[in-house]
């Protein structure tokens, strides 16, 4: 497995554990740069910094999508040119694909997109890294032909991010079985730990959430040898313009983060000798 390289002290597929955090969606200029500046102080080193410019696939006409692409993208160049970090934004068609390189390091393909052939191809053709989030209806091995789309334009810097399978009734389930699955494809494989926790629609006119499963199901994710933890923050989930049921409070990163690099660590440890 090739890791993807996005900074010089930052690999996805490699040591150290690799982390994917930020706001759901910009809510401002301000809010982007105190969480990106916070979240490198939680982390305690490089991450890529996430934050969506359009939330295309909310579930009410009425809901908060975003500052778009002209104004998101300037948002995020401003976060990137202030702080230093990678970052990543999703994007929902291929006309975004271009654009939104100029300026993120990581395109996003949602997890509802992964099969859009020519979303995907676009992504690919830009040469920046592509992350694909694993479809809520896809098999874990299915996801080796989204992998073939990039691969195709000779783009070879693809990762794959696990977030759960839906079932319907507003509710996910995460077999971990999926990471080594998705693995064996060739490509690193991150754990999604606040989507995964999320409650599609369940709260009418928007999604609800059971943030207390965060830390077990990421923690359980890191054991089964995830490359990395994508989690979205907020520093008053009840505030927040979008997701904020499944988001990851600000101040419960730190502690979290910690615990997973012990259990990467664990991993890494030599077992007993041999009889």
């Amino acid at each position: 497995m090739k890791p993807v390289d996005l900074a010089p002290s930052l690999s996805i597929g490699a040591d150290p554990l690799a982390f994917i955090s930020g706001p759901c969606v910009i809510e401002s200029e301000e809010h982007c740069l105190m969480l990106a500046a916070a979240l490198r102080e939680a982390l305690g080193g490089p991450f890529v910094f996430k934050a969506s410019f359009d939330k295309a696939n909310r579930t009410s006409i009425r809901s908060y999508r975003g500052p778009g692409l002209r104004q998101g993208l300037r948002i995020l160049a401003e976060v990137k040119r202030r702080t230093g970090l990678p970052v990543l934004t999703d994007i929902h068609t291929p006309d975004q694909a271009a654009p939104a390189a100029e300026t993120a390091d990581v395109l996003q393909i949602p997890a509802f997109l992964c099969r859009q052939t020519d979303l995907l191809v676009e992504a690919g053709r830009t040469g920046r890294a592509v992350n694909i989030k694993k479809g809520q209806f896809a098999a874990p091995l299915d996801m080796r032909h989204a992998i073939e789309k990039v691969l195709s334009t000779g783009n070879s810097r693809v990762f794959l991010t696990e977030r759960g399978s839906c079932f319907g009734y507003n509710n996910l389930v995460v077999d971990m079985r999926a990471i080594p699955q998705m693995r064996s494809l060739g490509v690193p494989v991150l754990f999604d730990a606040t989507h995964s926790v999320q409650l599609p629609s369940a709260a009418g006119a928007a999604s609800g959430g059971a943030p207390e499963f965060i830390e077990p199901l990421a923690s359980a994710a890191v054991a089964a040898g995830a490359d990395g933890v994508f989690f979205e923050v907020h520093e008053a989930p009840e505030r927040a313009l979008s997701d904020g049921p499944n988001a990851l409070r600000l101040d419960l990163v730190a502690p979290l983060a910690a615990r997973l690099r012990r259990i990467r660590a664990a991993l890494h440890e030599p077992g007993p000798p041999s009889v």
